[in-house]
């Protein structure tokens, strides 16, 4: 990455979520000069909302996209380890990864059936994936209900605290030398005189900030920055997703693995807290939390861990996910130059921020092998069509 002259910054990163703190933090580390904008206040998007599930096994989907996004994951959550280990140096504090693996559950015939597809599926691919009898998946963990039919478990998918994960970030970021402007809501991108490159960004308070390169990783408001010409944008939209923050008093040991379950998850974390969700809503951009939703979270919940109920209630917290047509993030170059995109990647964000921070880093520095790599699926070229 050459310098952008005057004074100005090499790359601007629109966004302080996971992602866009993990690219502002590699590329700095790459001897970039790095300006990271954020409309609020860095970590406090979806990303603090997450639950951290590392599980690309428990997650992976039929079709070609759901392939594609199941080689990202796997190769995303091989690369935890040392990226987490990268930030506790970083950022002096450890993020809370767990290695305890991932059940998944079916409380009835129909829900068993779809289990054992599913199972085969991921015997197909060469997947670590288990059958489980009910008896076996309780003596994993006792305090799942009697009514349990069967369960798959995943022992390769693990979990982190996205909360500690972003505390670490923004400090990596500014041990680094990351200039991390919060409060600074992007307008729209700025053009050259021919309108045929992105030259920095404009405040919604009229200020521009010039830049070599802009980095787009806003998340579900990555479609509402401006100034994009007829398709260079990508369609990417908010999903709403309510989650409930439980905790019990007497410390962890309801359960030591992530339990999947049809409608939702539990995430144990080592201190006795719990990460209950998600919602799946396409409701804009509302943010309000509502009754049916934490309702239906615990009764689904309460059907297979009973014990759930003498939880302790936290925190009830809403996120926008950024959903994207086909599910798979867009990521690296688009079609306007100048501008690189980090966005869609719905609910694997956290999953997917140390991959996706090296092949933006990557484009960025024009390496012709992750150029290639990103034309195989999750180019952002993919949505030249999308008007403006």
């Amino acid at each position: 990455m050459g310098s952008a002259g005057s004074g100005n910054p090499d790359v601007v990163v629109v966004g302080g979520g996971i992602i866009g703190l993990s690219v502002a933090w590699r590329a700095r580390q790459q001897g970039a000069s790095v300006v990271l904008l954020e409309r609020d206040a860095a970590g406090r998007g979806a990303s603090r909302v997450a639950a951290g599930m590392l599980a690309p096994v428990a997650e992976a989907e039929f079709g070609t996209a759901g392939r594609r996004l199941l080689e990202l994951g796997l190769r995303s959550a091989r690369m935890w380890p040392a990226f987490a280990a990268d930030l506790q140096d970083a950022g002096g504090e450890r993020v809370g990864l767990l290695a305890t693996g991932t059940l998944v559950v079916a409380r009835d015939a129909d829900e068993a059936a779809e289990l054992e597809r599913q199972l085969a599926f991921r015997r197909e691919l060469g997947l670590r994936a288990q059958r489980l009898r009910a008896s076996e998946a309780r003596e994993r963990e006792p305090a799942l209900a009697p009514t349990v039919r069967l369960a798959l478990e995943a022992p390769d998918d693990h979990s982190v605290d996205p909360r500690a994960v972003l505390r670490a970030l923004v400090r990596a970021c500014e041990g680094e030398g990351v200039a991390l402007r919060e409060h600074a809501a992007v307008r729209e991108l700025a053009l050259d005189r021919a309108g045929a490159r992105g030259t920095g960004v404009v405040l919604d308070d009229g200020q521009r900030v010039p830049a070599g390169q802009v980095v787009v990783a806003a998340g579900a408001w990555s479609a509402e920055i401006g100034g994009l010409p007829a398709g260079a944008r990508v369609p990417v939209r908010p999903v709403k997703g309510q989650i409930l923050r439980l905790r019990d008093p007497a410390g962890p040991g309801l359960v030591g693995r992530v339990v999947r379950f049809e409608g939702g998850y539990l995430v144990p974390r080592a201190d006795g807290g719990y990460v209950l969700g998600a919602t799946v809503e396409e409701r804009g951009f509302e943010l309000a939390p509502t009754a049916g939703g934490v309702y239906e979270l615990l009764r689904d919940c309460h059907e297979l861990l009973p014990g759930v109920s003498e939880l302790q209630i936290e925190e009830l917290c809403v996120g926008l996910r950024p959903g994207i047509p086909d599910n798979v993030p867009a990521i690296g170059p688009g079609a306007l130059d100048g501008l690189t995109w980090a966005t869609g990647h719905h609910r694997n964000g956290i999953l997917l921020a140390p991959l996706t921070a090296e092949l933006v880093v990557g484009a960025l520095r024009g390496r012709p092998e992750v150029a290639g790599e990103l034309a195989s699926g999750c180019a952002a070229e993919r949505f030249a069509w999308v008007a403006a």
